[in-house]
Formats: C-alpha cells, sequence, structure tokens
C-alpha cells in the first residue's frame, strides 16, 4: 500500500500543480508515462514506460486520494510559463518521505516532471530517489480500459484496484 501511495503521488504531481494553479484539465483519454529513474543507495536506475487511462473524474479522485493521505502536507508555487513547484512531507508507517519537484506544462496534452523524493528511515532499503517522467495524450482509450487502467509495454492491462 505505501509504495502505491507513493506511486500514485509521484505521477500526479504534475496534476497537482495544474488543479493549485488554476490551470485547464489535461486531456480525457490514454496518456503514455516515460519514467525514469534513480534509486539510492546504489544508483540503481530505472526505465520504464506505461499508459494510463484518465479521465477528469479519476484525476479528481486520485488528487483527493493524494491531499488527504494522512500525515501529509503539501505546497504548489506557480512558477510562472506553465512551470510549477510542488513540495510534499508526510510520514507513513513510521517513514518520512519528503518530495520536492518542478512540473512543466506544455497545454493540456504534455507535462514533464522531476521529483527528489528521500525516505528517512529507509524504505526497502531506498533512501532517495529522483523520478523524470514525461507525459504525453496518445489519444482515446482502448475499449477494454477504463480510467484508472494501466497498459505496460507488452499491453498487458492492469485494471483499476487491482
Amino acid at each position: 500500500m505505501f509504495r502505491r501511495l507513493c506511486t500514485v503521488a509521484a505521477v500526479l504531481l504534475p496534476v497537482m500543480a495544474a488543479r493549485a494553479a488554476g490551470l485547464p484539465e489535461v486531456q480525457e483519454g490514454l496518456w503514455e508515462i516515460h519514467s525514469q529513474g534513480i534509486e539510492n543507495p546504489g544508483n540503481k536506475k530505472t526505465d520504464f514506460t506505461h499508459k494510463l487511462c484518465r479521465d477528469h473524474a479519476y484525476d479528481k479522485v486520485a488528487l483527493a486520494m493524494v491531499k488527504n493521505m494522512k500525515g501529509c502536507t503539501s505546497a504548489i508555487e506557480n512558477l510562472g510559463g506553465g512551470k510549477f513547484s510542488a513540495d510534499s512531507h508526510c510520514t507513513i508507517g513510521g517513514t518520512t518521505v519528503v518530495s520536492k519537484g518542478i512540473a512543466t506544462y506544455q497545454g493540456s496534452t504534455s507535462t514533464h516532471s522531476e521529483t527528489h523524493t528521500t525516505y528517512a528511515p529507509a524504505f526497502a532499503g531506498k533512501t532517495d530517489e529522483v523520478l523524470i517522467q514525461d507525459q504525453k495524450y496518445v489519444g482515446s482509450c482502448p475499449a477494454s480500459m477504463k480510467p484508472g487502467d494501466q497498459m505496460g509495454d507488452d499491453g498487458t492491462i492492469r485494471h483499476h484496484g487491482q
């Protein structure tokens, strides 16, 4: 559950920043999310892409989940030019999670974000990580996908809530 909450928070950083600043909502439909991460200790690198079916209702529910997480506070600042900073501080299961990120919007169909997160004490051996995400709208969701469903690179669909 903890890992899932951290993942949802990282993916929604750009959405949180935009909603807080009153920007238009992102395009509904299928989004491709390319993530590159570096975890420490060990400078372990990850690089993966998946697709997410989203609509405004899904984004709203997911955002509310992040905003209402017990033990969390966040601050968002509009830096101008479609760029936002977002900082959060959470204590979950005895672990303090501090995230600082920058998100840049290119209209309602593309975002780029860079988030640095620290864990104290370490979570699953991880003390900190950097996550860089490029998200882009790619079209309508396939009929087999509902908002919140994810599709891996191999085409496997993971339905929301599974």
